[in-house]
């Protein structure tokens, strides 16, 4: 079994390249088996919302939405609460099955025996 893997991904169409990237890894190791959590922080926090990840492009890639609905269908997606809260977002605005949460959270993910974090 893979190990857990904890994907903070903190950046969005102002780096659309890393943003996908940080997708598509979570989206991969959700495929591999591994236990995945993705955190949308910084302009990211906006993929949480229904709508903003179909708004996003990136040539040749696979569309976010979709790659957000493969996270969500086998690991867990959450917003981190201070970037919701800079940008007016409340658990009533995101997708279902997605969470807001803080750096508590984040750090008990990360320091779980044998888990991988990669940030993006």
């Amino acid at each position: 079994m893979p190990r857990p893997l904890v994907v903070k991904v903190n950046c969005g169409s102002d780096d659309a390249e890393r943003c996908n990237q940080g997708f598509t890894v979570a989206t991969m190791a959700a495929a591999a088996g591994a236990e995945v959590s993705l955190w949308l922080t910084g302009e990211a926090a906006w993929f949480g919302v229904p709508g903003r990840a179909e708004e996003f492009t990136l040539p040749q890639a696979t569309p976010l939405a979709e790659l957000l609905t493969a996270v969500l269908a086998g690991g867990r997606v959450t917003v981190c609460s201070q970037c919701a809260g800079r940008r007016g977002i409340t658990e009533g605005d995101l997708r279902d099955g997605i969470r807001i949460a803080g750096a508590a959270v984040f750090t008990e993910e990360i320091l779980r025996p044998d888990a991988q974090a990669l940030v993006y």
